[in-house]
């Protein structure tokens, strides 16, 4: 999940939590636990919990805390399933007045703790979808080095991933008409790099079992590098540390501190 992605959360909680006036916290965090379920296509489990001593602070854009702890969650965009999301914040402080026009602004840099698992069936799952497709089919294009002219000829199918003690293993298969298919094998691992970088470690790609030249793969992983750069964000108000990378055979899981300064566009009055 991307730090953009939280930010919404926190903002259509508060938005809907001011406008009540509840004589106790269970009313405002059944409408809280309402607002972030509407966000997910499914939820198997979900609570939230609002810390706002005393009570009234809320009705003045203040909340204490806000803990989101929720299992098997399916995103609209894109349509991934989390196996876990849970999301801790620091103390909210926001404008009332903004609120009320429908565009929070922040008094103070909002900022959280996430934690994020999937799984490998849930990834596959994904991995179907047309768009995750076109991702992996433009991949596959660039390794080979095609001609854009020919890009349209291609098609990517049957994509897994497999999770590996530290490692990730790619497969999919370019199919072209009247030729035999490509089978490509990407296989890699991750690395955090000052806690603001996820950076593909060794990778090895083949194409038919056959082992693409290094530094073709090198100068590939390079460019993917500097996209997963997360200081990018910063740009945009959006401060992100990741504080835990790590894969098992089962799962991927991802811990990060996000903070949104004062002067975020997603605060910002339109």
């Amino acid at each position: 999940m991307q730090a953009k992605t939280t930010v919404e959360f926190i903002t259509i909680l508060l938005s809907s939590l001011l406008g009540l006036v509840a004589p106790t916290g269970l009313v405002v965090e059944k409408v809280a636990t309402n607002a972030v379920r509407s966000q997910f296509t499914q939820v198997e489990k979900l609570q939230v919990r609002i810390d706002n001593p005393p009570s009234h602070q809320l009705l003045v854009g203040k909340v204490q805390k806000i803990r989101i702890a929720a299992r098997g969650l399916l995103l609209k965009q894109p349509a991934i399933r989390l196996a876990v999301l849970e999301v801790e914040t620091d103390p909210i402080n926001l404008d009332i007045s903004s609120i009320r026009g429908g565009k929070p602004t922040l008094k103070q840099p909002l900022q959280a703790g996430i934690r994020l698992v999937v799984n490998s069936q849930d990834i596959n799952q994904s991995l179907k979808s047309p768009a995750v497709v076109d991702r992996l089919q433009n991949l596959g294009l660039n390794i080979l080095q095609t001609p854009s002219s020919d890009q349209q000829r291609y098609n990517a199918v049957n994509p897994c991933v497999k999770f590996l003690p530290n490692r990730l293993r790619l497969q999919v298969e370019l199919t072209e008409a009247n030729a035999p298919p490509l089978a490509i094998k990407v296989e890699l691992g991750l690395n955090i790099v000052a806690g603001t970088q996820i950076q593909l470690v060794d990778p090895v790609v083949y194409v038919n079992q056959e082992k693409v030249p290094q530094q073709i793969v090198d100068a590939i992983a390079n460019n993917f590098n500097k996209q997963l750069n997360l200081v990018h964000l910063e740009a945009y108000g959006l401060q992100t540390r990741i504080l835990k990378l790590a894969v098992s055979q089962e799962k991927l899981e991802i811990a990060a501190f996000v903070r949104v300064d004062n002067s975020s566009p997603f605060f910002k009055k339109s």
